[in-house]
């Protein structure tokens, strides 16, 4: 495959992970450049080896990949094909085309748990002192149900199953109360909590190795959550809990736990504690002089290209207007997005916000382990003071 063959695991683990991302913004990623195919000849020249070879690094159909990228169209919503010209006339049915299924419909789980549920008197630690305003705990892409070694050949060895995610979810809250500094807690769940639904990511066209059903990812998912809550809430005198349910695994099955997650936690401690499922792509949250502007940083159906790790002119053009729009520029602003796997905290690449990639509190995936490397997960934890925050990283 010539020059850029050295560069065929960081292709395949670009395509592979940013559904829909073109051949050319796949070169600029790769080189670390915003320039043009125009502007720079190394991008044209790696931009139509992509474009030439995609297929065969996808491992997929390389006629009709081909005809559906040319009309910009997503692959997997082009049910057939028609091509006709002046010697041939040939019908063709894509392999690759997934039906739309109908969304998860939304459940009252607020009518089913308020008569069953008796509300708690939390009795808070009263020989603590703040010295922090506030104090934040971010996780994310924890991808419930994923299975990273489906046939026991993965390249990496690893699991991740219920006893690892309960056993992580041991480690998080004890790192969570040793760096406590304030009675406060603000945490951001930043998408992506379930690995899909009917072992297909939320958009349809991408088959996920899962190793729990539907039904087990449920009951992990929505047992995670509130035993998080359960050790922390005498810890603290007030704990909001943001969820974000607008990703491209999760999706509405993300949505229907976290709901049942609000309504069952907010009954049993009916103070000190607020849910908020952001169902929007981005959405904004004031606490003290921060604001924080959270996203997974890819949606649930529509948006082409997410946000990437690295900022470049455009994010930063997109972040800004958002903040003109909403009038925010009188705070502290905080962009924090998961989705890359990747934790990257930018504090000088724009003026106006910080630009943070929180990594994943899961493993990464066999295939990402196969056709990249390995990689590490972690979660992070702040405290928040009037000019100043301390940021502590956990790495398993």
């Amino acid at each position: 495959m010539g020059k850029w063959t050295e560069f065929k695991n960081e292709i395949i683990s670009l395509l592979q992970s940013n559904e829909g991302m073109s051949s050319h913004l796949c070169a600029q990623t790769i080189l670390k450049t915003t320039k043009s195919k125009r502007e720079s000849v190394d991008v044209n020249s790696l931009t139509q080896h992509i474009r030439r070879h995609r297929a065969e690094l996808l491992d997929k159909n390389e006629g009709i990949y081909n005809a559906t990228e040319e009309l910009d169209v997503p692959n997997s919503k082009v049910k057939h094909l028609w091509l006709k010209n002046k010697t041939a006339s040939l019908f063709v049915k894509n392999p690759d085309y997934v039906e739309d299924g109908e969304d998860i419909k939304e459940i009252d789980f607020l009518s089913i748990f308020k008569d069953k549920i008796e509300p708690i008197k939390v009795t808070q630690l009263d020989n603590f002192k703040s010295t922090a305003l506030f104090d934040r705990l971010v996780i994310t892409d924890i991808h419930i149900g994923m299975d990273v070694n489906k046939d026991g050949y993965a390249l990496y060895a690893g699991e991740w199953n219920e006893k690892i995610i309960f056993e992580r979810l041991e480690i998080l809250v004890k790192h969570t109360i040793q760096n406590k500094k304030s009675d406060t807690l603000i945490i951001h769940d930043l998408g992506d909590y379930l690995d899909g639904f009917d072992g297909y990511t939320t958009r349809g066209g991408h088959k996920l190795p899962q190793n729990m059903d539907n039904q087990k990812m449920f009951d992990i998912g929505l047992k995670f959550k509130i035993v998080l809550i359960d050790s922390l809430i005498n810890q603290f005198k007030k704990i909001q809990f943001i969820n974000i349910c607008n990703d491209n695994h999760a999706g509405s099955f993300g949505y229907i736990v976290n709901s049942a997650f609000k309504s069952y936690i907010e009954l049993k401690y009916n103070e000190g504690i607020e849910v908020i499922n952001q169902r929007r792509f981005i959405d904004h949250y004031i606490t003290e002089n921060r604001c924080f502007i959270l996203t997974h940083g890819k949606d649930d159906k529509s948006l082409k290209f997410g946000f990437k790790p690295i900022l470049d002119p455009a994010q930063i053009e997109k972040i800004k207007n958002y903040i003109d729009e909403h009038k925010l520029h009188r705070y502290k602003i905080e962009f924090s997005k998961g989705d890359s796997h990747q934790l990257i905290l930018d504090f000088t690449s724009s003026t106006s916000f910080e630009y943070q990639n929180f990594g994943a509190f899961s493993p990464p995936s066999d295939w990402v382990k196969t056709n990249f490397k390995n990689s590490i997960s972690c979660f992070t934890h702040f405290n928040y003071y009037e000019n100043q925050k301390s940021i502590s990283n956990y790495i398993f």
